[in-house]
């Protein structure tokens, strides 16, 4: 078994992945990225439309555009890359806060590979929900994908899957691939969406069905796939508070279905190792340093939670890298204390902040509404208020906590961070 040794090993070279491991690289320690697929860039390869960058790099980009400004940085770093590469284990025996390295088995065409590092920055990114999480009614067809294997298919294999598309779920890869498919020649018959409110982002609604006149059905449930060698329709049933109105169901007919239902971080290698999980986000439980229960252990971007701006994953990504390599220099955490959503929060990351030192929070909302007003309280007393022009569960919130906000207040290990939206 060929073996390696380095300060830090990154798992996953999207966009997460390249911008730690450049931090860590640039502050003088060794780095390798591993990763599964036969190239860097992540997802990022097949998102061909623009839109990203607008904050990253003050203009507008491609997918493969964006990611391409990190892969030169990479390629010309010291940092190792070993690409159709797959870790199998981290080898949880080694990882606890005593320990002075960490093991990863990994395994590629040449064989097994087990790499030794001090710390480990989890970067692998998301998946998508499938037919199976959301259990429609129905025959299994052909013509019924995941908008994002749709897309690889368009975008990089260069394969229509269908001429007459409905999209299930109104979330961005969705809405993209409607305008995708659009401009292929299919026809798009509808997106159909469960909730009472879009779950893309509002610009991806305006340029991907209104612009297309795509019809978009709100508060509506898909009941039932038809058709046995391939789809020929689906059905559609409207709900008013929260019941299914079965007398007003209709059909659609189509030849193809996308799903577009959610995305799911990418951790069962994490849950096997040990990294505690957030039940809400499906993602680690991570300090104010972005480092899980395990010491050392690190992760961040769309493994951690699913992030609706690449923008956001980089600049989240670079402080865990930054992080990662204060670890490997001996500084450890100050004091923290624990975060909770509150009413109308969906989630709050990081679960822990420190109130010594300038935190950034994360955190989603579960209404739609104009003129809200972001509440935190440290054991009931309101240490901030902060007002947004607009909140909806689609659009992430972030922003930062400085040492400022605790001066009035007096914080021991037990005291609670809420975020509420009202």
């Amino acid at each position: 078994m060929k073996e390696l040794k380095y300060d830090a090993v990154v798992i996953g070279a999207g966009a997460a992945g390249m911008a730690a491991a450049l931090e860590i690289e640039a502050r003088g320690f060794s780095c390798a990225i591993i990763e599964r697929e036969d190239h860097l860039g992540g997802i990022l390869m097949q998102c061909i439309h623009n839109g990203f960058g607008l904050h990253e790099f003050k203009e507008e980009l491609t997918g493969p555009e964006f990611a391409e400004r990190f892969i030169e940085r990479v390629i010309k770093s010291k940092i190792d890359i070993y690409l159709n590469t797959t870790v199998i284990k981290l080898n949880s025996s080694s990882l606890c806060a005593s320990a002075s390295s960490r093991e990863l088995l990994c395994i590629n065409s040449s064989g097994a590979i087990k790499i030794t590092c001090r710390s480990v920055l989890l970067a692998m990114g998301c998946r998508e929900r499938n037919r199976g999480n959301i259990r429609i009614s129905g025959s299994r067809p052909a013509g019924v994908y995941t908008a994002g294997l749709a897309q690889r298919l368009v975008n990089i294999e260069g394969y229509i899957p269908g001429k007459e598309v409905v999209i299930i779920g109104s979330g961005d890869i969705g809405l993209i691939m409607a305008r995708r498919m659009s401009w292929v020649g299919c026809k798009v018959k509808a997106v159909v969406e469960i909730m009472p409110y879009p779950a893309g982002l509002t610009r991806n609604i305006v340029q991907c069905l209104n612009d297309f006149d795509i019809p978009l059905y709100l508060s509506s449930q898909t009941t039932n796939i038809f058709g046995n060698d391939r789809v020929e329709g689906i059905e559609v049933t409207p709900i008013k508070n929260g019941i299914l109105k079965s007398e007003k169901s209709f059909r659609v007919n189509c030849d193809t279905v996308l799903l577009s239902v959610g995305l799911v971080p990418e951790n069962e290698l994490s849950k096997a190792a040990g990294v505690e999980l957030n039940t809400v986000t499906n993602g680690p439980l991570v300090d104010s340093c972005l480092m899980t229960n395990m010491e050392g252990i690190f992760a961040c971007g769309n493994v951690l939670h699913v992030h609706d701006l690449v923008d956001w994953v980089c600049e989240e990504s670079r402080r865990a890298g930054r992080y990662a390599a204060q670890w490997l220099s001996g500084e450890r955490s100050t004091s923290q204390i624990q975060t909770k959503a509150g009413s109308h929060v969906r989630y709050v990351n990081p679960s822990q902040i420190a109130p010594e030192k300038e935190n950034i929070i994360y955190l989603r909302s579960m209404i739609v509404k104009n003129n809200a007003v972001i509440e935190l309280r440290v054991d009931g007393q309101i240490i901030l208020c902060k007002k947004e022009r607009h909140v909806q569960p689609s659009e992430m919130i972030s922003f930062k906590l400085t040492t400022k906000d605790f001066k009035n207040i007096k914080i021991n290990s037990n005291s609670i961070l809420e975020i509420s939206i009202n």
